[in-house]
């Protein structure tokens, strides 16, 4: 019996990690490249956002000395500012109008665009137009087609003789312009669904028809359940539109007798004939901190499908 011995494993020389070195002119670039978005992003957002915070604890009117003040100007917002509630109550009507009605609105046209219907390219283009209009538009929009004597709605019900007043009527004027606000927002959502159910793998409704499910528990039980991200995506947008309402409203009558917004006392407290700076920044805090609320939930909820 002979024993044959194996040769030697040849030695493999380790690789050499392969640096990368920077020439000050890739450092200068790559430093303006990133440097100009980052004072951009300082400068315009969060310097005001910080600023407003800190102002929010004062007393100033832009012209005298700032007077710290601590937490008056919230508690004579919640407690002796009658516009506070009523604005807060416009704006959850505003939120609660464009996710219940609005929003379920642009997801029917978006399920029958996609059905591919006969001309579904105009009524796609004819929807979505809206969204191109500015809100400022709208509200000009909103004066041709609901002013008292001249407008359009009263002229096609025949209320020329004992008009209804659209807009100057406090009972009525906000939900005049909910019916503008959401036609835009209609469109805008029917777009976004429209492209999440594009994305939508055909097999899985295959797979529901084949185990007998009809058209509309394939949608609710395999379609809308896969269209997640995008309600996401539409509950944050819904609820960042309803609270930053501005345009319409102000075009129309300066956010008074019955429209009365957040965003619009804060305008009026701030640039308005009495400069309360300090004030107008507390609503804009209290604005902030409603607004991060919905938008913490979901930044969370998407890191949470990256990890998954």
């Amino acid at each position: 019996m002979t024993i044959t011995a194996r040769p030697p494993a040849p030695r493999t020389t380790p690789r050499r990690r392969r640096v990368i070195r920077f020439t000050p002119r890739d450092i200068a670039v790559i430093g303006l490249l990133l440097g100009i978005p980052v004072v951009l992003d300082v400068a315009l957002i969060w310097g005001p956002t910080l600023a407003s915070v800190a102002l929010s604890f004062t007393s100033w009117n832009g012209v005298t000395d700032i007077k710290p003040v601590g937490l008056d100007n919230y508690h004579n917002i919640v407690s002796n500012y009658p516009p506070f509630w009523p604005a807060v109550r416009h704006n959850l009507v505003w939120l609660l109008f464009l996710g219940v009605v609005a929003t379920p609105l642009g997801l029917f046209f978006a399920v029958l665009l996609d059905k591919q219907i006969r001309f579904s390219r105009f009524y796609q283009t004819a929807i979505y137009l809206p969204v191109v209009l500015s809100l400022a538009v709208i509200g000009f929009i909103a004066q041709l087609l609901y002013s008292r004597d001249y407008g359009a709605v009263n002229a096609a019900l025949g209320r020329t003789d004992n008009p209804i007043d659209w807009i100057g009527d406090p009972s009525i004027n906000l939900w005049s312009v909910l019916v503008l606000v959401g036609w835009r927002h209609v469109g805008y959502v029917m777009l976004l669904y429209l492209a999440g159910l594009k994305a939508v793998d055909p097999s899985l409704k295959e797979a529901a028809a084949i185990d007998g499910a009809n058209e509309a528990q394939t949608f609710f039980r395999v379609v809308f359940p896969a269209l997640r991200p995008v309600n996401i995506l539409i509950l944050v947008i819904t609820v960042i539109e309803a609270l930053r309402a501005f345009d319409v409203v102000y075009a129309i009558n300066r956010g008074r007798n019955g429209l009365e917004l957040l965003s619009v006392l804060i305008t009026d407290n701030i640039v308005g004939e009495a400069s309360r700076i300090g004030f107008g920044s507390a609503i804009a805090v209290i604005l902030l901190l409603i607004s991060l609320i919905f938008i913490v939930t979901y930044l969370l909820q998407v890191f949470r499908e990256d990890r998954a």
